[in-house]
This record gives C-alpha cells, sequence and structure tokens, in this order.
C-alpha cells in the first residue's frame, strides 16, 4: 500500500486498540452487583468476553506496531534519530502524565468527597513521592505498558544486530518461549512484551512479511486462518492454564485482525483518531470515576452497570476529545507533549 495509507491504517488500528484498552479496564459488575447477585454472572460473562477476551490483543497489537514501525527502514545510522524521535513522542509524555496524575492524588485525596472515591488515603505530596509516582507508574497503573516500551526502545541497540541475523534471533525467541512457559521473570523487561515487540520488528525486517504486512489488500484466508488458530490457542489454554498459549492467542488474533482489514478499504481517520495517545492516557481515572459515582446512585442494577460498560469508549472519547480539540487550539505546544507529538 502507499505510505499514507499505511499510516492512516496504523492510526485506526493504534485507535481501535485504545477503545479495546478501555473495555478491559472498565469491569464494573462485582463493583455494581456484588459477588453474590444472581445477575452478576452473566453480566461478568459478557464483560470478561469483551475485556479478557477480544480486548486481550490491544496491548500486544501496541507492542507489535511500536516495534515494526522502530525497525521499519532501520540501519544503524538510523537508530539514534529514532531514539530520539522516541523521547519526545514516549518519554516525555510517560514523565508528564505520571507526574500529572500523582498531582490529580495528591489533590482529590485532600477533598472530602473525591478523597472517599479514591479511597487511597492522604497521599504525600513531597520529591521522593513525586520521583517515584513518575518513575514507577505509581498513580497511573496503566501505564506499566509505557514503561515497558520505554525499555524495549533503549534496548534498540541491542536488539537490532540480533534480530537482523536469523540465528541469533531463533535464540533469542527461543530463550522468550521458555521464559514465559516457566514464568522466568527478566530484569525490568516482560518476556511476552520482548516477543510481541521482535515479532513486530523482525516482521518489518523481512521483505516477504513486510510486503504481506504493507499489501493493500485484504488477506481472508491467511487472516481467518491466524483468527481460527488464535481461538483455538486460546481455549486450550483455558482447559491447561498454560500461559504461553494465551501469548500466542494474542499474537496471532493482532496480526489476524491486520490482515483481515485492507488498508486500501479505511477511509482517511478522522482527527479524533490521532488522540490516541491522549485517550489512552486519560481513561484510567475517568472510568474510574464514571463507575464509581454510577455505583453510588445505580447499586444492584445490571442494566445500568452492562450498559455503561458497554458504552464506556464512547463514553471516554465524548468526553476527551472536546478537552483535546480546546487544548490544541488554545495550547498547541501542551498538547503536543500531552499526546506524545501525534
Amino acid at each position: 500500500m502507499r505510505e499514507t495509507q499505511f499510516r492512516n491504517k496504523i492510526t485506526w488500528f493504534s485507535f481501535a486498540f485504545s477503545l479495546l484498552v478501555i473495555w478491559v479496564h472498565s469491569y464494573n459488575a462485582v463493583l455494581y452487583l456484588g459477588d453474590t447477585s444472581l445477575a452478576v454472572d452473566l453480566v461478568s460473562r459478557v464483560e470478561r468476553g469483551l475485556g479478557e477476551g477480544v480486548g486481550q490483543i490491544a496491548v500486544p497489537g501496541f507492542f507489535m506496531i511500536s516495534g515494526y514501525l522502530f525497525y521499519r527502514n532501520c540501519t544503524w545510522d538510523k537508530i539514534a534519530s529514532k531514539l530520539k524521535r522516541r523521547v519526545r513522542s514516549v518519554l516525555v509524555p510517560y514523565i508528564v502524565w505520571n507526574f500529572l496524575y500523582y498531582l490529580g492524588y495528591v489533590i482529590a485525596s485532600r477533598l472530602p468527597w473525591l478523597g472517599q472515591v479514591v479511597g487511597k488515603g492522604v497521599i504525600p505530596f513531597n520529591l521522593l513521592a513525586a520521583v517515584d509516582a513518575i518513575i514507577h507508574y505509581t498513580y497511573n497503573y496503566v501505564f506499566w505498558y509505557l514503561f515497558q516500551l520505554v525499555l524495549l526502545i533503549l534496548l534498540a541497540p541491542v536488539l537490532y544486530p540480533v534480530l537482523r541475523m536469523k540465528g541469533s534471533r531463533v535464540v533469542l525467541f527461543a530463550f522468550l518461549w521458555v521464559c514465559v512457559a516457566l514464568d522466568i521473570r527478566l530484569p525490568y523487561v516482560n518476556a511476552d512484551a520482548l516477543i510481541y515487540y521482535s515479532t513486530g520488528a523482525v516482521l518489518s525486517m523481512e521483505t516477504v512479511w513486510r510486503e504481506r504486512v504493507e499489501a493493500p489488500v485484504h488477506s481472508y484466508l491467511l487472516g481467518s486462518l491466524m483468527a481460527g488458530a488464535s481461538i483455538l490457542v486460546y481455549w486450550m489454554g483455558l482447559r491447561k492454564i498454560w500461559i504461553p498459549c494465551f501469548v500466542v492467542c494474542r499474537l496471532l488474533g493482532a496480526a489476524s485482525v491486520w490482515l483481515l482489514i485492507p488498508g486500501e478499504s479505511l477511509p482517511e481517520a478522522r482527527p479524533y483518531m490521532h488522540a490516541n495517545f491522549f485517550l489512552y492516557a486519560t481513561h484510567f481515572a475517568q472510568v474510574r470515576l464514571i463507575n464509581k459515582v454510577g455505583a453510588r446512585f445505580f447499586t444492584g442494577s445490571p442494566a445500568v452497570a452492562l450498559g455503561l460498560y458497554v458504552l464506556m469508549p464512547f463514553l471516554v472519547l465524548g468526553i476527551t476529545w472536546p478537552v483535546g480539540k480546546m487544548l490544541q487550539k488554545s495550547m498547541p505546544s501542551v498538547w503536543g507533549m500531552l499526546n506524545g507529538g501525534r
């Protein structure tokens, strides 16, 4: 596909994955219905089906896209410039948002009604607490993904030569799959995150796979086979509770959706789709607030619980985009920083 079509498809998928992430974090059945209600089982099944089923391809999809884009057309000479661009698009927003979340929790914890909603007591306001919040995403749990991504990006001088050569690539993937299977924890970096990211990188390095990924038309046969295999492996994972099955499922699931949707058929991405980083960064606080406030007024209502869950990505988008558009117009430099320069 043409470069414009490829970039447009990336925007569409990044936006769609952001919406799926909101479903992952919107589970509210027990909050509204308690853990003994007869209705909680049905509501929970629907919500977990979306969040823990379909939604689980979102973050692996983000990692695969990030790895693909970083190593696409990558050479030793380009690594420094690629790292520099990621400082603006990943590292700076990571620091800023973690500090903003910390500050928000500090303020909310000191306001009587909001303090009860937050439920963390009075958050200390000092330099050490701020630094810890920034580095360890203490009050912004969903940024574990960005923390991993920052580390994976910094590994570029090591990963690039390893992934370029087939022999060292095989050794790396074999090692990572063993770590996943035996639940061996690597220092700082998650083995499964490294698998997703490196898979995207390899797809961009191998000409035959890159042509398939960037083909302008769909690939129904391969995409359908991969989707079917993803479902089968997921079912096997549930029966055996074997983590590698879920990792394979997420890899195949994200890849199958990409292959099934042709880039040339996608209309031009709407402006709000380019604000997917801002959406991802702000959704968690909004989801928690909406669910907790709703539960205070509609406790015991399965209809409200399920309705809010289904509508949550669109409610959050409806709140986020007007704010983002206002920032974009009034404070473009601030907007660029909060949205990672997108």
